[in-house]
């Protein structure tokens, strides 16, 4: 009998002929579980013929992909673009800057704990964005992403590691420092993947110096094969001021049977002493409040729930699910002037599949990755490493819940160049006859 909220596939096939069950059990897909996240009563084996995969196309890659059950699978599995979006790591990094103004409010705020407030849904606001099922590209080694034109932020990311896949950024405007090394680690249940963020995310506020730091929830992505894909993170967020002790414990609610509790986020600010200040409470996809509160950390009468963040219209039917600010972090517009050959808007792949060429998006992607296995080839017969440009391994390794991570610190040679260049804030990109070029050894050719 099909359980409630999709079951598992071994129900689903029993309800098909006899005829199926062999065909099934010769594919090897029996057990895998299909969660329908609005929950739901219908036929699941409904649900699980739905989402983005063709039948032919959702059984060749089960029958590829069955072997990584239980592992990291980051960067060992080769993907088909029919799964991604036009965009790359480095840039969906740079999406979080899209609700920049509540770290103006937070920097110029005079209520320590209502700064927390701030900040906290600065870093949440950014859900919205990850709640799109679309994989971005795998970053290049050595390829960057530069953002200006919004909110007065300069914005520069790099990736400086390959094996493991390590990227590195820094923002910076009159109001804030943001500076992250972010790593993941994964697990590949079947038709699910878990995603473990092991980063080091920090943010100064300039005004009073005051250092934040992030210790975001796992990702898990539902449905990978089998069903519509879709996306929760359950766990805690927790946000703590290093200068202050003060922190933030916020926790994302799993995803329950009908859909209960998807999408919800509650929590409190706290002082050092570990008592509650404020309640904070709302849904990660659309809108966050709060309130002030007693020690108990009931609302204290008086007071009225505010809303602090509230996600901006997004545009409608848009084939990626991609939000206005997605569209200007894709777009050159946010580009600034003398541009790096090494920026992800470059990359022959993204641009193919943001024009719908599938066919061209995959073939480029394997030239570009066969052009980064013959660079590796080249320094490893020289007997040399890769050095990033913009940021420096430091001698710091950062201890997370889900392993160790090297920090990458920003060197202070991008703000130089850019010195070097004069003013970034120009939409006045020239792109004409721009390679994609991240290459340590030159835009080499593959064999």
């Amino acid at each position: 009998m099909a359980q409630k909220g999709g079951g598992f596939f071994s129900s689903l096939a029993s309800s098909l002929s006899n005829f199926k069950n062999q065909v099934n059990g010769l594919l090897g897909y029996e057990g895998l579980e299909v969660i329908n996240p609005e929950g739901g009563t219908e036929d699941a084996e409904v649900e699980a013929q739905r989402g983005r995969w063709k039948q032919e196309d959702r059984d060749s890659h089960w029958k590829m992909m069955q072997k990584y059950i239980g592992a990291d699978i980051t960067s060992m599995v080769t993907l088909p673009v029919l799964i991604f979006e036009p965009m790359t790591m480095l840039q969906k990094m740079a999406e979080l800057m899209e609700y920049s103004h509540l770290l103006k409010l937070a920097d110029e705020c005079e209520d320590p704990h209502m700064r927390m407030v701030y900040a906290a849904s600065w870093f949440i606001s950014v859900y919205f964005a990850l709640q799109r099922t679309w994989k971005p590209f795998n970053s290049i080694l050595g390829e960057t992403y530069e953002m200006v034109n919004h909110e007065g932020i300069t914005f520069i990311a790099e990736q400086v590691c390959h094996h493991p896949p390590i990227s590195a950024a820094r923002a910076e405007n009159e109001h804030f420092v943001y500076d992250i090394t972010s790593k993941v680690k994964t697990k590949f249940l079947g038709n699910s993947l878990d995603i473990y963020p092991l980063g080091r995310t920090r943010l100064k506020l300039k005004r009073d110096g005051v250092i934040l730091e992030l210790t975001p929830p796992p990702t898990k992505v539902n449905n990978l094969i089998f069903g519509r894909t879709w996306v929760d993170n359950p766990g805690e967020m927790v946000l703590t001021n290093l200068t202050t002790g003060d922190k933030v414990v916020l926790y994302f609610q799993p995803c329950g049977w009908f859909g209960a509790g998807r999408y919800e986020v509650d929590g409190y600010v706290y002082n050092s002493a570990e008592e509650p200040k404020i309640l904070m409470t709302g849904k990660w996809n659309t809108a966050l409040s709060y309130q002030p509160c007693d020690l108990e950390g009931e609302p204290l009468p008086g007071t009225d729930l505010k809303e602090v963040w509230k996600v901006a219209e997004a545009p409608a039917n848009d084939k990626f699910q991609y939000t206005h600010f997605a569209h200007k972090v894709n777009s050159f517009d946010t580009a600034p002037a003398n541009l790096l050959a090494s920026d992800s808007r470059l990359r022959t792949d993204r641009y193919a599949l943001e024009q719908g060429d599938l066919s061209k998006a995959g073939s480029e992607k394997s030239i570009l990755e066969e052009k980064q296995r013959a660079e590796k080839r080249t320094r490893d017969a020289k007997g040399q490493k890769f050095t990033p440009r913009w940021f420096d391994m430091s001698e710091e390794v950062c201890v997370t819940p889900w392993g160790d991570l090297e920090i990458y610190e920003y060197n202070g040679k991008y703000s130089k160049h850019r010195d070097a260049i004069g003013d970034t804030n120009t939409n006045e990109a020239d792109i004409t006859n721009m390679e994609f070029n991240p290459w340590q050894y030159g835009n080499v050719e593959t064999e």
